[in-house]
C-alpha cells in the first residue's frame, strides 16, 4: 500500500512589526556605521537657535521668526534643485545667476510688456528649463566637465542679465500675485488648516506605507513610533504656526502682518513633489543608481546621459522659481539678483543638510534643513552686529565642517561595509 506523505502547508508571508527598541538600536547602528543622515544639520540648527536666542532674545521674536522664512526661501528653492545635480556628483555653478536671468525675464514681461502674471511666470520657468537642457546636454553629450560648463555659464549669465536690464537698470515688479509670494500671508484660519492638512497627510502616508509593506510581507514600523512622529510634527508645526500668527506689524490698525507667509506652502509643495519623485518613482531610483555607480547603472540599462541631462533641467528650473521668489521679496529685479552669495549659500545649504558632494546620497529635505541653518547663521549674526565678512567666514567654516563630516562618514561606512 502506497503511503501518502502529508505536506505541511507553505507558510504565508506575513508582516512583522518591529518594536520601537529595534528602531532605536538600528538608528544608532547606522550612526556608528557612518550614516549620519540629517543629524548634524538638526543638531546644528538647535544649537545655533539656542545660542542666538540667549545672546539676542529678539532672535526668537514673532517678526524675526517670520523673517527667517522669507530670507531663506530663495536659497532653499535653489538648493532643492542643486540636490539633484549633487546626487550625480556633478555641480552647477550657474544656478545663482540663472535665477537672476529668469527673474529678469519675469520682470521684463510683467512690467514692460504687461503680460499677465501666469504667462510671465510660465515663460520664466521655461527659460530655466531651456538653460538646464543646454547645460545638461553639454555635460552629458559633449562630455565637458560640469565645473567648466557651469563656470562659463556663471560668467555669461552675468552679462546676459546686464544686457537685459540695460547695463544696470532696476525693473520694478508690482504685480500683486508675484509680490504676494514673499510679502503676503495666509489668513489665520488657513494657516491652521495648512498645518492640519500637513499633519493628516503625513499620517496618511505613514499608514499607507505600513499597509503596503504588510501586504508584501515586509517589516513595518510600530504604531507607537508612527504616533510619536506625527505628534512631534504636530507640536513643532503648531509652535511655528502659533508664532507666525502673532501680530508682527508696528501699526496693526493700518496694516496687519499675521499668518504663515505664502512662500511657506510653496516650499512645502515643492518638497512634497520632489521627495515623491526621488523616493517613489523609477526615475528617482535611477538618479541614485547613476550617482552611486554610473557604469553599473549603464550596464543595467539606465540611460545615463538622459538622467544626467534631466538633473540639470530640474536644477535650472528650480533656479527659475528661486528667481521668481527673489523678485517677489525685493519687488524688483536688478543685475545683482541671484548674484552675490546666493549660489554659495545654496550649495552650502544642500551640503550642510546632508547631501554628499560625492554623489549617490541626499534628499530634497536636506536643502530645507541646510537652508534653515544658513538662514539662522545669517540672521542671527546680523542681529549681533557682525559684518558681512564675519558671516561669510562662519558660513564657510560650517560648510567645511559639513563636507568634512560627509567625507569621514563615507570612510566609516566603507570600513564597516555599510556602503
Amino acid at each position: 500500500m502506497a503511503i501518502v506523505e502529508s505536506k505541511a502547508p507553505a507558510p504565508v508571508p506575513g508582516s512583522t512589526e518591529r518594536s520601537v527598541g529595534d528602531h532605536v538600536a538600528d538608528y544608532f547602528r547606522r550612526i556608528r556605521g557612518g550614516d549620519l543622515g540629517s543629524l548634524p544639520a538638526i543638531a546644528g540648527l538647535v544649537v545655533l537657535c539656542g545660542v542666538f536666542t540667549a545672546l539676542r532674545p529678539v532672535f526668537f521674536s514673532a517678526i524675526n521668526f517670520a523673517n527667517l522664512f522669507t530670507q531663506g526661501a530663495q536659497v532653499v528653492v535653489i538648493a532643492m534643485g542643486l540636490v539633484f545635480v549633487l546626487l550625480l556628483g556633478e555641480i552647477d555653478l550657474s544656478a545663482g545667476f540663472a535665477s537672476g536671468v529668469c527673474a529678469a525675464v519675469l520682470a521684463e514681461l510683467l512690467t514692460n510688456w504687461h503680460w499677465p502674471w501666469y504667462s510671465a511666470i510660465l515663460v520664466s520657468i521655461v527659460t530655466g528649463v531651456v538653460i538646464g537642457f543646454v547645460l545638461g546636454t553639454l555635460v552629458a553629450k559633449v562630455r565637458i566637465p560640469s565645473f567648466v560648463v557651469t563656470l562659463a555659464a556663471f560668467l555669461a549669465f552675468q552679462g546676459v542679465a546686464l544686457l537685459m536690464l540695460k547695463n544696470g537698470a532696476n525693473i520694478s515688479v508690482s504685480d500683486p500675485v508675484v509680490s504676494g509670494i514673499e510679502n503676503r500671508n495666509l489668513p489665520i484660519w488657513l494657516s491652521w488648516a495648512l498645518l492640519a492638512a500637513v499633519v493628516l497627510g503625513y499620517l496618511a502616508i505613514q499608514l499607507m506605507r505600513v499597509r503596503n509593506r504588510a501586504a508584501r510581507g515586509l517589516a513595518t514600523d510600530p504604531l507607537a513610533l508612527i504616533a510619536l512622529r506625527v505628534v512631534a510634527l504636530a507640536v513643532v508645526g503648531g509652535l511655528a504656526v502659533y508664532f507666525l500668527n502673532i501680530e508682527r506689524s508696528q501699526n496693526p490698525l493700518r496694516v496687519s502682518l499675521r499668518g504663515v507667509p505664502y512662500v511657506v506652502p510653496l516650499i512645502l509643495i515643492l518638497l512634497l513633489v520632489w521627495t515623491f519623485i526621488l523616493g517613489r518613482t523609477s526615475y528617482g531610483r535611477h538618479i541614485y543608481a547613476v550617482g552611486g555607480n554610473s557604469e553599473a547603472a549603464r550596464r543595467a540599462g539606465i540611460n545615463v546621459d538622459r538622467i544626467r541631462t534631466s538633473v540639470f533641467v530640474i536644477c535650472s528650473g528650480m533656479a527659475a522659481i528661486g528667481g521668481i521668489v527673489a523678485a517677489s521679496r525685493a519687488n524688483s529685479v536688478d543685475p545683482n539678483t541671484g548674484g552675490s552669495n546666493i549660489l554659495l549659500y545654496a550649495v552650502g545649504a544642500a551640503v550642510i543638510g546632508g547631501t554628499s558632494l560625492f554623489g549617490g546620497k541626499g534628499r530634497v529635505l536636506d536643502a530645507v534643513l541646510g537652508g534653515a541653518v544658513v538662514a539662522v547663521i545669517d540672521n542671527g549674526m546680523g542681529l549681533m552686529g557682525y559684518s558681512a565678512g564675519v558671516k561669510f567666514v562662519v558660513t564657510g567654516i560650517v560648510l567645511l565642517l559639513a563636507a568634512g563630516i560627509d567625507a569621514l562618514s563615507r570612510r566609516r561606512a566603507a570600513a564597516t561595509g555599510m556602503r
